[in-house]
């Protein structure tokens, strides 16, 4: 008795499942039966769509548009957007924020909206709406360019993010309005800017260095997607994607057939067994699937950096070459001559297949999404001085990054002054050449581009010399690049090296970040160079001793020998003049330094035009 009735039981379930799947289907029938609306100059409106002024059976009401002076209204999150087009292939339909539809650059949206208010499309929810597609990937929905406003109480000009919006934007409160079209990171928000507003738009190709191009995207509007309504008509019971290049949903049918025969084994044995092997399949089935998501993802963010560096490379007419990985490792012959290491990776001597020598740098991980990188493609691309090394080329593949310079045989400046070898010939007359070559090159950084680069790590290891020991200002991983006639700069992080750095770069009460941090470093290396010494010692005889500067200027001061080794009288004066100019560059505020081109007509100039300085000192009254 109670097996016939469990029997019962299992075929009056079947057979209510049946009749589900079969009203399910003859509804959506009627649905697409209905005949298409129109409202303004969208002409076809049809399901899943409906007016509100259409029959009730037709469309989902979920999708309902209004019709308000003759203009297609849609109704998200409470608010109404104006329908720009519907598209019934891709099962998006773009929309606008009603306070643009008036083409003045004035025009702002009226309420802040991202990909964060929407939905993930691999997992079927109750909302109506998705982000959009993206059309360079199958798979990925959430394809919003984001276009963010913001309020600074300063001016921002470094930021080649920021554009400023003119007289278009005027916030009520005191500051200067900027737009960032494309997504901002938490890194790029500068001190003392505020975000006031967040709009979505689908235009991908827009300008994003121009104010009206990026209005104009705005404009344009962004897209939403019912791919999830869509999904679960077209693949009820199985995952489903778009093909953006057949322009067709997909899905797998063998869970819906699976499905069913899990109900039939059900009714015939009471026992659920095939289910765990349907989720085998999916597990099995679907994990190539993620993986393809996964390498899809991976591919996008990485070609990113590529990308921004290409696009930067041609906007400013740079001449730096892209090389394959391919090429990379063929030039470097297996990486087997590796010239130096350190935390940004090797280098590596190689060969050009036109005949000359370079150096490349292998970069490690990138820190900053590879802000050390575009740094250095940026600042030296556009460089051309005898006097800073030549960035012949770049490589991004993926995670490998490489830079190819022009080969300086001689390796770096740091291995000749700091040498104990008496058999290497490094006479002071070189080393003053040197050093007046490592001003002009600083200099030119400074005043000679059309923009102001900071480099930000200035010291021995950095210069580079060539087989006739001209020197090269290199590794520009650090550097900012800012307007001429920028007084201060803004930085969110200390850089530099120790011993090297700048005081202002730890304590804000001396003085603002300026050109004159470069100074001060240039001075800690003349330093060096006129000692050959390194400038602190731990190991000195002597405490007056330990901090070479403040004990070389007690001897000047008093117009002692400088007793730094045997010198000729010349080589004295040399030595005497490089010490006086490099104690100008070290003094503790900023506005006491010279400028690099004030620094190089005193290395330049006669020895007795020189006046004494200040004695430098490592900390001022308020820090002691």
């Amino acid at each position: 008795m109670r097996n016939s009735l469990d029997m019962m039981r299992r075929e009056r379930t079947l057979l209510v499942v049946l009749l589900l799947i079969l009203f399910h289907h003859i509804s959506a029938t009627k649905q697409h039966l209905c005949p298409p609306s129109s409202c303004g100059y969208i002409t076809h409106i049809t399901y899943p769509f409906r007016l509100q002024a259409d029959p009730e059976n037709c469309g989902d009401e979920r999708y309902e548009l209004g019709c308000e002076n003759n203009v297609t209204v849609l109704y998200l999150n409470s608010t109404q957007y104006h329908v720009q087009a519907i598209n019934y292939h891709n099962y998006t339909v773009r929309v606008v924020d009603p306070a643009l539809q008036h083409h003045n650059c004035s025009s702002l949206p009226l309420r802040s909206l991202s990909r964060s208010n929407f939905s993930d499309t691999y997992t079927y929810s109750t909302d109506p709406y998705q982000a959009g597609l993206d059309p360079d990937c199958n798979w990925e929905y959430l394809s919003f360019e984001h276009i963010v406003f913001l309020n600074c109480n300063h001016s921002v000009r470094e930021n080649g993010k920021y554009v400023e919006s003119g007289e278009c934007v005027k916030w009520d409160s005191k500051g200067y309005a900027y737009a960032v079209g494309g997504d901002l990171k938490a890194e790029d928000l500068e001190v003392g800017c505020y975000m006031k507003l967040v709009a979505p738009t689908s235009f991908r190709t827009f300008n994003k260095h121009s104010y009206a191009a990026i209005h104009r995207a705005l404009a344009y509007g962004f897209e939403i997607s019912w791919i999830n309504l869509a999904c679960q008509n077209h693949c009820p019971h199985e995952f489903c994607y778009f093909n953006s290049s057949s322009q067709t949903l997909v899905c797998d049918p063998f869970a819906f057939y699976g499905g069913i025969l899990e109900a039939i084994l059900v009714w015939l044995t009471g026992i659920s067994i095939y289910a765990s092997m349907v989720w085998a399949y999916k597990i099995f089935f679907g994990l190539p699937f993620l993986i393809v998501i996964f390498i899809c993802k991976w591919r996008k963010r990485h070609t990113s950096m590529y990308e921004n560096i290409e696009n930067y490379l041609e906007q400013n007419h740079l001449t730096p070459i892209r090389y394959s990985y391919k090429e990379i490792k063929k030039m470097i012959e297996g990486f087997k001559e590796k010239l130096g290491e350190g935390g940004f990776g090797s280098v590596f001597k190689a060969k050009l297949r036109s005949g000359p020598f370079v150096a490349i740098k292998m970069l490690g991980k990138a820190k900053g999404n590879g802000q050390d990188f575009t740094n250095e493609v940026a600042t030296i691309g556009r460089i051309h001085h005898q006097n800073v090394v030549k960035l012949i080329g770049f490589c991004v593949s993926g995670s490998k990054r490489a830079l190819v310079y022009e080969f300086m045989p001689n390796g770096s400046l740091d291995k000749f002054i700091f040498s104990r070898n008496e058999n290497i010939d490094f006479s002071y007359e070189k080393i003053y050449k040197i050093s007046i070559g490592v001003a002009r090159g600083i200099a030119y950084l400074h005043h000679g581009c059309e923009m102001q680069i900071l480099h930000f790590d200035i010291k021995p290891h950095n210069i580079l010399l060539d087989e006739n020991f001209i020197p090269k200002v290199s590794d520009f991983g650090l550097a900012k690049l800012y307007p001429i006639d920028n007084s201060f700069v803004t930085m969110t992080a200390v850089r530099g090296t120790i011993g090297y750095m700048a005081p202002e770069l730890f304590y804000t009460n001396i003085g603002g970040i300026s050109h004159k941090a470069d100074v001060y470093s240039f001075g800690m290396l003349l330093m060096e160079m006129a000692s050959k010494r390194k400038n602190l010692n731990p190991h000195a005889e002597h405490s007056s001793q330990l901090y070479f500067p403040i004990w070389i200027y007690n001897h000047i001061g008093e117009e002692e020998d400088l007793d730094i080794q045997d010198l000729t009288e010349e080589e004295n004066l040399i030595v005497k003049k490089m010490i006086i100019v490099a104690l100008w560059c070290i003094q503790l505020k900023p506005k006491d330094r010279p400028s690099m081109n004030r620094v190089l007509e005193m290395l330049e100039g006669d020895i007795e035009d020189l006046e004494i300085p200040p004695k430098p000192t490592l900390f001022s009254d308020e820090m002691s």
